[in-house]
């Protein structure tokens, strides 16, 4: 199975690319592609801008990378309470091409952060949107303090990971 991993972040060292990694490498086999979203830098999205210009190449790339998947670990971080900037920009770009941006794949919904709250705004909004995006949410979790649950990159929360265990089994 080759599962497609990120976290919706820009920051190179995002606990959401780490928790999406760490989940798509739980399953058994999987051939993971783990994407960094810092390589779709892109212009912010406009018509003007797609008008003059066209659709960004980088655009392009995530569409293609997600029809090469057979499943999807998409990790949330949460600014302000709804998506990064750079995730709803790809988003964005990536929706011009294919409305359809998920394609009907299996997808894990994630989301962490440092602090109580797990980004669990944006997961609700995540998981609520999705199925519009063709997005076919099989499960999803918010996963709150995680410099508490994850060290050096071994999940420590025995209740955390059953809870990933029990949603990857859905692939």
């Amino acid at each position: 199975m080759k599962i497609l991993a990120f976290g919706a972040s820009s920051s190179r060292q995002s606990i959401n690319k780490a928790l999406a990694g760490y989940t798509a490498n739980l399953v058994e086999g999987a051939d993971v592609t783990l994407l960094d979203l810092n390589d779709f830098d892109m212009p912010l999205f406009s018509e003007d801008f797609e008008k003059e210009s066209g659709v960004p190449a980088q655009a392009q790339a995530f569409v293609d990378a997600i029809a090469q998947a057979d499943a999807i670990v998409a990790s949330f971080a949460e600014h302000n309470g709804s998506y990064s900037a750079a995730y709803k920009n790809i988003f964005d770009w990536a929706s011009r091409i294919e409305k359809a941006v998920y394609q009907d794949k299996p997808i894990i919904v994630l989301s962490t952060s440092p602090g109580p709250g797990g980004a669990s705004s944006v997961l609700a909004q995540t998981v609520n949107s999705m199925p519009f995006f063709k997005g076919n949410v099989v499960g999803s979790l918010s996963v709150p303090n995680f410099y508490g649950v994850m060290k050096d990159g071994e999940m420590v929360d025995e209740s955390v990971k059953q809870a990933l265990s029990g949603i990857v089994a859905k692939f």
